[in-house]
């Protein structure tokens, strides 16, 4: 890995993944840290005067993506963009990945049109979730569609699906659709490591968990479903988002102030 790398100016866009939600941080911009702030802290220790935008809205389908954060994100003139996208259509019903890669292709190539270096992310493998192990065979075919795109484009991916580690619960929030600090944590290595940048951000390398009784993971289950899915699926019958009124955490490329030596 390299201690040094290219770039000077990231911009990250995407949905509530790239924002950061399941990570609160009330010292970070937005309330939430993420990932990808971890990944500009790591880049600012590693070259002089990084600057960081982040255009991510937590609800964003794959189409409010490509409208609204991708020319804006090129007029910043990046020389790195990772993009998050395709996920919120992916679980909706009767929705086609094929369908969605064909725009995610035009997307990356848009991206790529002045030579800056792009990131994106396959799906992780979340057969173990109830609401998202409903579309694990979607989430694959959209994934090799993503790995097609990425090599048609020359684009770096961050291989999300063959991150096992991620099918540990420690590494989702409590609403089970989004990924915990640690698996914040997690991701940004992963990141760095597709862009061979040298970080200090410590593995997980997670104890066993014991095994619970029955009935109280059926309570647990239950207390899950009536905080977080009812919400979601009124949500969806109403056709409204989590991002309604939400605005980007990092509109600008902004100096980053790093956290120490790479921070988990």
């Amino acid at each position: 890995m390299s201690d040094r790398h290219p770039w000077t100016r990231y911009v990250a866009i995407g949905d509530s993944f790239t924002e950061g939600i399941g990570d609160p941080d009330p010292t970070a911009p937005g309330g939430n840290r993420g990932w990808a702030d971890r990944v500009a802290e790591v880049l600012a220790h590693r070259t002089d005067g990084l600057a960081y935008a982040n255009l991510a809205i937590r609800g964003r389908l794959l189409g409010q993506i490509v409208d609204e954060q991708v020319e804006p994100a090129l007029a910043l003139r990046p020389d790195l963009v990772t993009v998050s996208a395709g996920g919120n259509d992916i679980i909706r019903p009767g929705s086609d990945p094929d369908e969605l890669a064909e725009r995610f292709d035009g997307m990356v190539e848009r991206l790529r049109s002045d030579g800056a270096t792009v990131v994106l992310f396959t799906g992780p493998d979340v057969g173990m979730t109830p609401v998202l192990g409903m579309v694990r065979g979607k989430t694959a075919v959209y994934n090799e569609n993503l790995h097609a795109i990425a090599l048609k484009h020359g684009a770096v991916v961050a291989d999300m699906w063959a991150l096992r580690v991620l099918r540990d619960p420690r590494m989702w929030a409590p609403d089970r659709l989004h990924h915990s600090p640690t698996g914040h944590a997690t991701v940004a290595a992963a990141v760095l490591d597709a862009l061979d940048v040298d970080h200090g951000l410590e593995p997980f390398v997670p104890e066993p968990l014991e095994a619970r009784p029955w009935r109280e993971a059926r309570v647990e289950d239950l207390g899950w479903a009536r905080e977080y899915l009812v919400p979601w699926v009124v949500r969806r019958i109403r056709h409204t988002s989590s991002g309604d009124g939400v605005r980007p955490k990092r509109p600008e490329l902004l100096p980053v102030v790093a956290r120490g030596s790479d921070t988990p």
